[in-house]
């Protein structure tokens, strides 16, 4: 018997995208095809930097030493060891003058010298066995990446009587972009099974399962192509494909969850194919738009940010989330269309399920019922318990401190890593940490000496060497006490950068570029912090018609994110857990992460407040009933969310296999975030805050709620004519509220 359309419940969109389902999907794969065509090689285009501010001072000093005196940064380091003999040994000295003179000849290689040409100390180890050739390669960061590929392998291993390594800079961001590339292929192969077997323990049908999983791959390989055009035209970071297969994979599969969820509920309920389709996109479907919309401007944020590796993330996030909200609400209804009841095909659980109805899960349901009048019971022991857990979790970051990301980011074992290693242990004065001061304009001779002494006496300074001086420009290196990046370095830079001189003076060096990206966080933070919450206040607010549910959300969705920065600090910075984790600990946080964690998990947060909230308010619509809604909408999301949460934590720690500690931070960060969110907040916090606020919850002052009620949206139904008391009509609504009842024994 054909299906009939019931006008009321079957609205334009569902007829839009129901309409030719087949030629939908047939579009969709031809699409995905060329996406996998674009997306090709999308990682060999992107970079492993991005952590400097490109307005800075220290920016801006770099390019000019870079352009003026190529031998003042080298990028590349060949690590010379003589086995047990001296450096100066004749025979080391021959073959060393030999690699030099080899590397000076090189295309593209410029800048080249040696410890055997300049007899400096800085370039010899302290047991004088080992010794350094540095030299420069031109280019940006691809060019100058092919031509390390070219000549690496031609001075790596044994040459006579000594053993070359390759390291520095270009070396460092060469081989941990080769390492993400691989750690996020494992990732990949790790996350995707696990998901699959998650998703039919969650379904039961091996159908149903497919299709979330479906939607997160052309979420995953839409981004790839579209990443794959803004390398045309900007830098964007490789860190940035982490994000893109986490969030692919997560959001799809959340979207994906919660409409194929739904479209069975109303399958169950007795609704044919269309309209369980019709109900499922005005509910689920306006859901997971409002969901996308929130996560989309929380990672939009970054944007904000001058820094390339944030603005990445900007990128992949928001075209990740957008075709995975799109992929949801396009294609996902006409597949679901195509399979109509055979959504429940090859149901695997059918053997535990004992009769009940298929994607039901009215046991699961009716426990949380339970749990929520529960907690409602013990309202203010449940709040208070959970906000003092969660704060005292977030203790440990008001110890963090910020550096910069090096070569220790790096597994250690890794070429570059090792080379590191051996100048930073075995070599005097912290080879690369010091700054470096540039001059411009005429001086004289006694000028610049002067200005040398007076540099020498400034606090903290170990050894000023220079002035190197060239065509109108001059620089002195500065070698400071202690830490290269430490509190004392950072203040030289400051005393540095406010020393008088009768020329320009600016500063870089690795502690120039920390102040330089702390400085450019803490200006552009206000900005980003005030868009995210701005933003997530109008939406919850069109969501819900509350003026006090979108404050209670952005109290709740930062009370969340707690555990994961105490984590961080406690984890990463600390370096506890570090021998399990396999990670070195360098004693503080890059600069940019924390902002990166907070942006994604607070939008991961608030999309699923969203979708608790909009049940909480479908309910609520239809039999203004407070807490009986706060126990619906936790009952028939409280399985769901806590499903979606595992999922995409499994995926996020799959990330955080990485071996690149920035990316396992990222990861595992992230994973406890999530679950966090959806175990405590969710499930405690969420319902008890509800209960001791009641009614007022839904409060908004007269012109707010015309506003909301003229442009707001909301899922379910409309409010019948008889206002708040649909609830003693019979129907669906009614009989899930008696069902709740009963279950929770109230």
């Amino acid at each position: 018997m054909p299906e009939v359309d019931s006008p009321e419940r079957v609205g334009r969109w569902t007829r839009l995208v129901t309409a030719r389902p087949r030629l939908a999907l047939l579009a969709a794969l031809v699409i995905t095809a060329l996406a996998v065509f674009a997306g090709g090689g999308v990682a060999d285009r992107m970079s492993s930097g991005g952590w400097e501010a490109p307005d800075a001072e220290s920016t801006y000093t770099t390019q000019v030493l870079e352009r003026e005196f190529p031998a003042s940064q080298p990028n590349l380091l060949l690590l010379i060891g003589s086995g047990g003999a001296s450096v100066d040994d004749p025979a080391v000295a021959a073959e060393a003058a030999r690699i030099t003179e080899r590397l000076s000849a090189e295309p593209g290689v410029g800048g080249v010298g040696s410890y055997w040409q300049t007899k400096s100390p800085a370039l010899r180890s302290e047991d004088g066995r080992e010794a350094i050739v540095a030299a420069r390669i031109a280019g940006d960061e691809k060019a100058a990446g092919e031509i390390l590929d070219r000549i690496a392998p031609a001075y790596r291993g044994t040459h006579g009587p000594v053993e070359v390594s390759v390291g520095g800079p270009l070396a460092v961001r060469h081989e941990m972009q080769t390492t993400i590339q691989e750690d996020l292929l494992r990732a990949e192969l790790i996350a995707l099974p696990v998901t699959l077997v998650l998703l039919v323990v969650v379904f039961g049908s091996a159908i149903a399962a497919l299709l979330p999983l479906g939607v997160g791959i052309v979420a995953i390989l839409g981004t790839n192509a579209v990443l794959r055009g803004i390398t045309e035209l900007t830098d964007v970071s490789v860190f940035a494909q982490n994000l893109t297969t986490a969030l692919g994979l997560g959001l799809a599969i959340d979207y994906a969850l919660f409409i194929v969820r739904r479209f069975r509920e109303e399958l169950a309920a007795g609704a044919d194919t269309r309209t369980a389709i019709g109900i499922t996109l005005r509910t689920a479907g306006r859901t997971v738009l409002f969901s996308a919309l929130t996560v989309a401007v929380s990672l939009a944020a970054m944007m904000v940010f001058p820094q390339y590796f944030l603005r990445s993330f900007a990128y992949a996030g928001i075209a990740v989330v957008l075709l995975a909200a799109a992929a949801a609400l396009i294609l996902l209804p006409a597949a679901l269309m195509l399979l109509g009841p055979r959504v429940n095909s090859l149901d695997l659980r059918r053997l535990l399920r004992r009769g009940r109805t298929p994607g039901v899960a009215e046991d699961s349901g009716r426990g949380w019922a339970r749990f929520s009048v529960l907690v409602m019971r013990r309202a203010p022991v449940f709040a208070l318990l959970t906000t003092v857990t969660l704060v005292l979790l977030g203790l440990p970051f008001l110890g963090v401190k910020f550096g910069t990301a090096d070569d220790r980011q790096l597994p250690a074992t890794a070429e570059s890593r090792v080379v590191q290693d051996h100048i930073r242990d075995g070599f005097p004065g912290s080879p690369g940490g010091g700054l470096d001061v540039l001059a411009e304009g005429p001086a004289s001779p006694g000028q610049y000496a002067d200005f040398r002494d007076r540099l020498r006496a400034l606090p903290g300074v170990q050894r000023v060497d220079g002035p190197v001086t060239g065509d109108g420009f001059a620089y002195y290196e500065v070698l400071p006490a202690g830490e290269p990046v430490g509190q004392r370095a950072q203040d030289l830079v400051q005393d540095l950068r406010a020393e008088p001189a009768p020329f320009d003076t600016s500063v870089t060096g690795a502690a120039a570029v920390l102040v330089d990206s702390k400085a450019a966080i803490a200006d552009r933070l206000p900005w980003a912090v005030g868009i995210i919450v701005v933003v997530t206040l109008l939406l919850v607010f069109l969501l819900t018609g509350s003026v006090l549910i979108p404050l209670q959300a952005v109290v709740l969705n930062a009370l969340s994110l707690t555990a994961m920065f105490g984590a961080v600090v406690w984890v990463f910075q600390d370096g506890n857990l570090s021998g399990l984790l396999a990670f070195t600990s360098t004693g503080d946080i890059e600069t940019t992460l924390p902002v990166l964690m907070f942006c994604v998990a607070f939008g991961l947060s608030m999309d699923y407040g969203v979708f608790l909230i909009s049940r909480i308010k479908e309910e609520y619509d239809r039999s203004g009933d407070h807490e009986h809604s706060v126990t619906y909408g936790l009952r028939h999301t409280g399985g769901l969310i806590t499903a979606a949460a595992v999922i995409l934590a499994v995926v996020m720690v799959a990330i955080g296999t990485s071996r690149v500690t920035n990316t396992k931070m990222l990861g595992l960060g992230i994973a406890l975030a999530v679950l966090m969110d959806a175990m405590v907040v969710r499930s405690l916090l969420v319902p008890a805050v509800m209960k001791l606020m009641g009614r007022v919850t839904w409060w908004a002052p007269a012109p707010l709620r015309a506003f909301h009620q003229r442009f707001g949206l909301s899922e379910g139904e409309a409010v019948p004519a008889g206002g708040r008391d649909a609830e003693k009509t019979p129907g669906a609504g009614g009989r899930d509220r008696d069902r709740d009842k009963i279950a929770a024994g109230a």
